[in-house]
């Protein structure tokens, strides 16, 4: 598979402090892969400078074979690569459906168009990204009584209405329930494979990771350790050092 974001030598420095070291990468087309480590690792540190939303102090980032480094998350986003956060950022006063339409609305560049017809802008556009993320049967529910697993589903289809090639996930399981976990990530893997989507994802769930990753990459301490298939990280010895102390990771036969 070719590339689709090739990371070189990235740096990120805080008064001397290497909050990232040197860390080169790259993501393939079509691929589900995950960014691991422990607290402080330097992962959304990393994500930041991939977005836009933080300057490399040294190194080079790559969309499409493009350089992108220290271009605004803006011009970012137009040229193809969407995120997700940590804490979800939908609108509360308004449906699950109006939701999306705004993100379609802003995709089409239609975001100054409101008025009386607004809100029927692009609706059948938006009603299939809710299919895409199982949520057409909630589509006129106002999104302040939706379960958090929800609102989860909902940023998934808010992100995709840009039609990203890459989509950053950062912590896209956070706060939710397990078997919630377990859905919304078999719903990204599907993503990746039925519409050739590019996924970088961080995650503290080894659960999710294992069972669902094509590649992991791990940091720790601002530096990339370990970047391979499941197999490969989990029997890694500087990664089970530091995330059990020397233990073994993960039973293999527990993971497909």
């Amino acid at each position: 598979m070719s590339e689709i974001l090739r990371v070189e030598t990235l740096k990120k420095s805080y008064d001397g402090f290497l909050a990232v070291n040197g860390v080169s990468f790259s993501v393939a087309k079509g691929e589900l892969k995950a960014l691991i480590g422990p607290n402080g690792a330097g992962k959304s540190t990393c994500f930041n400078m991939l977005m836009g939303q933080l300057k490399p102090t040294e190194g080079e980032v790559f969309f499409e074979g493009e350089r992108i480094t220290g271009h605004k998350p803006r011009d970012i986003w137009r040229r193809g690569v969407g995120r997700t956060f940590q804490i979800t950022g939908t609108y509360q006063s308004m449906t699950v459906i109006e939701n999306v339409q705004m993100a379609l609305m802003s995709h089409h560049r239609k975001i100054f168009s409101f008025g009386s017809r607004a809100w029927k802008l692009y609706r059948e556009e938006a009603f299939e990204f809710l299919e895409t993320v199982s949520m057409q049967d909630q589509a006129d529910r106002p999104c302040s009584i939706l379960a958090y697993g929800d609102l989860k589903r909902l940023e998934l289809a808010i992100a995709l209405c840009h039609r990203p090639r890459l989509l950053l996930m950062d912590e896209p399981t956070a706060g939710m329930a397990p078997s919630a976990r377990v859905e919304l990530m078999q719903l990204v893997a599907d993503i990746v494979r039925d519409q050739g989507v590019s996924v970088l994802f961080t995650e503290h769930d080894m659960d999710v990771v294992f069972a669902h990753s094509h590649h992991i990459m791990v940091l720790n301490r601002g530096e990339l350790i370990a970047d391979g298939d499941a197999t490969a990280v989990r029997n890694n010895p500087q990664v089970q050092e530091v995330y059990l102390g020397g233990g073994t990771l993960f039973k293999e036969e527990s993971h497909a």
